[in-house]
């Protein structure tokens, strides 16, 4: 594996990411304290260390969950119920082999606060430098699980603060841009061809154009339908494409109709159907038996389980 080059930090940048004070994570969060340990008392959604005086403090990884509670109420969960989700989530991550040991989760760390500093200075060239120095260190799946998909939500997440709109869209056309070059490039050198669409209002067109470039392997091209693609025509539209299976993505809480919906899509299709995302992840009980299997919403499991399926070793 080639050796990953190290990134240029200020001394002390890593000691200031260890622990944070609730102001200052209410302040990186747009969560305010009171909520915040409301979250903590009343659900354990978050549990901060307390120094011996009895205040609270954060790791990076409290307020990565801060942020993943948040865009769960975003889209429309109950905070009561956030911490099932959260549990299951944990659990499913779990599943998949560990990518790497402590010391690279601190080398992720590491690029995460390089490239946000590039993000905030508005530098393109300088962050494409960074984009393909993570590349020549990391497997596709771990750049973008591990550090790119991170910062770029991390910074969805926060918009509130003056100018942190533009340092995410700034961020966000970036990496659609180098996304879209790799589906292209991939796209004719493979036989088996897989039509991935997002459930309408479901997820934001990065999400969907990663989900694509994760689920694609030197054996499997993925073509991407754009957003907005209405269900009820995409019979129509694999009855042209003929694809191996169609893989529908989601990134919100299933409603309740939905395994109703998605068994009546199947019956239309003459291909199989499968659902990635963490829709997939919290909807699998219910769609247990049906003719929809389940990818989940981890990279590695996705992939994988995405090659069982057309290899017939994955039951719907």
């Amino acid at each position: 594996m080639i050796e990953p080059a190290q990134p240029s930090l200020n001394p002390g940048d890593l000691d200031h990411e260890e622990l944070f004070p609730i102001r200052e994570v209410s302040r990186l969060t747009g969560i305010n304290p009171v909520t915040l340990r409301a979250w903590e008392r009343r659900y354990g959604l978050i549990q901060p260390t307390r120094t011996e005086s009895g205040h609270r403090l954060y790791s990076q990884a409290d307020i990565d969950e801060v942020r993943t509670i948040l865009g769960w109420i975003e889209r429309g969960v109950a905070v009561s119920k956030v911490g099932k989700i959260l549990a299951r989530s944990h659990s499913l991550k779990a599943q998949a082999e560990p990518l790497h040991n402590p010391a690279s989760q601190n080398d992720f760390k590491q690029w995460q606060l390089q490239l946000r500093q590039v993000v905030r200075a508005f530098d393109e060239q300088r962050l494409g430098q960074v984009y393909g120095q993570v590349f020549s260190g990391y497997p596709l799946l771990v750049a973008f699980q591990e550090i790119l998909m991170p910062v770029w939500q991390a910074l969805r997440s926060t918009r509130e603060a003056f100018g942190q709109t533009s340092e995410w869209l700034f961020l966000d056309g970036f990496l659609r841009g180098r996304v879209l070059q790799r589906l292209q490039l991939a796209e004719e050198q493979q036989e088996v061809r897989v039509v991935l669409a997002a459930i309408p209002d479901h997820c934001r067109e990065l999400e969907l154009l990663v989900a694509a470039l994760l689920l694609g392997s030197s054996e499997i091209a993925v073509t991407v339908l754009s957003l907005g693609q209405p269900l009820e025509e995409l019979a129509l539209v694999c009855e042209h494409m003929a694809p191996h299976a169609l893989v529908l993505f989601s990134n919100r809480p299933p409603a309740p109709d939905m395994p109703k919906r998605l068994a009546r899509l199947a019956l239309t299709l003459e291909c199989p159907l499968l659902l990635a995302g963490e829709a997939a992840d919290l909807a699998q009980d219910s769609l247990v038996g049906s003719q929809v299997a389940c990818l989940g919403s981890e990279a590695r499991l996705m992939r994988r389980r995405l090659q069982q399926y057309l290899d017939g070793h994955l039951d719907s």
